[in-house]
């Protein structure tokens, strides 16, 4: 099991904070000295949820200048609001700064309003995905591919720099779909997801079934799956608990809405201004427990080993741990050392 450090703040610190990044510079450099396997940043747009982040390309460039060793990925790329020309040009920066450490994954997107940047209708995103896992490998292998210029005229065109690895790792990113493990699959590309809409088992089964269709399309690829947890360790697991609760459960409640307003665009009926400040309590409420109980890595080294044997048996292959979800930093910057050690026990395991 591969072990990384995956970051998706609530940025609700005040304007002219000196210190929004120390948390994602630090815990980095501690992943690089420690032989962590990646860090992962994402893409969200408009919203203090995940706002630290608005294009991973420019926080990747800034984390290859200060590591020498940790693969730097996105966590993800929202895949609709880019020409992959510019995916590929931002990413082949990083991969030149950073040595050939860049990795990406793929995602289609969750929420409407972000497609205000897009090339693309929300209700066509996952079409435009699979288009642009295809043109992005071409273009990394230096490939021209045919544009239209501004003056109306056709040409083509290839990327530079050119990066330094041949083949761009690529992940694509899903909230549990199974026709987004299958597309994975068929585009020969890792899956990056999480527990959030899924529990463990349904996890294993989806897996189960991704590797299978990898294997069959091409030659016995056995493809490679991330799973991200929200992720704090520590000697005592009600200590751990103590902890965690208040932030958790504020970054939970950050978030209740930005979820329910993305299932509220597949559902006309539903009406997310509708829900409660007594609904919200209790929503968040339940999912603490769920999330500190089934589906984070919490607790004491020990209690995160059965966890991390169970999710091995499940199919997972990297676990992407989510640290920056409201404990302070100086915290969480010293619990890492509890997450090496569970690395390091799982690797000699």
């Amino acid at each position: 099991m591969d072990f990384s450090l995956f970051y998706f703040a609530d940025d609700s610190t005040p304007a002219g904070d000196a210190g929004r990044y120390e948390l994602l510079l630090e815990g980095a450099r501690f992943a690089d000295r420690h032989g962590f396997r990646a860090v992962w940043t994402p893409e969200r747009h408009f919203h203090p949820f995940g706002g630290l982040y608005p294009n991973p390309s420019v926080v990747g460039a800034a984390l290859a200048m200060i590591t020498s060793s940790v693969a730097i990925r996105a966590g993800s790329v929202v895949a609709p609001l880019h020409d992959p020309l510019r995916i590929a040009e931002e990413w082949s920066v990083v991969d030149n700064l950073s040595g050939g450490r860049a990795g990406v994954s793929l995602a289609s997107g969750w929420h409407p309003v972000d497609f205000a940047l897009g090339r693309v209708p929300y209700a066509d995103r996952k079409r435009a995905l699979a288009d642009t896992v295809e043109r992005l490998r071409g273009l990394w292998r230096g490939e021209a591919h045919e544009v239209v210029g501004g003056d109306g005229a056709p040409a083509r065109v290839r990327t530079f720099p050119p990066p330094v690895q041949r083949e761009l790792p690529l992940w694509v990113t899903s909230a549990g779909d199974e026709g987004t493990f299958r597309t994975a699959a068929a585009a020969r590309a890792g899956v990056l997801t999480h527990l959030l809409h899924q529990d463990a088992d349904e996890l294993a089964a989806k897996i189960a079934g991704y590797r299978r269709a990898a294997r069959e399309a091409h030659g016995g690829w056995e493809g490679h799956v991330v799973l991200m947890l929200h992720t704090f360790l520590g000697t005592d697991r009600d200590e751990v608990r103590a902890t965690v609760e208040e932030p958790l459960s504020a970054y939970l409640r950050s978030s209740a809405r930005l979820i329910a307003a993305s299932f509220g665009a597949s559902d006309p009926d539903f009406d997310v201004d509708a829900l409660e400040d007594e609904d919200l309590d209790f929503l968040v409420a339940r999912s603490f427990d769920t999330y500190f109980e089934q589906r984070g890595l919490f607790g004491t080294v020990e209690d995160a080993a059965a966890t991390v044997e169970r999710l091995r048996g499940a199919g997972v292959d990297e676990i992407a741990c989510l640290i920056d979800f409201g404990i302070g930093t100086k915290t969480v910057l010293d619990g890492l050392r509890h997450l090496d050690v569970l690395r390091e026990a799982c690797r000699a395991r």
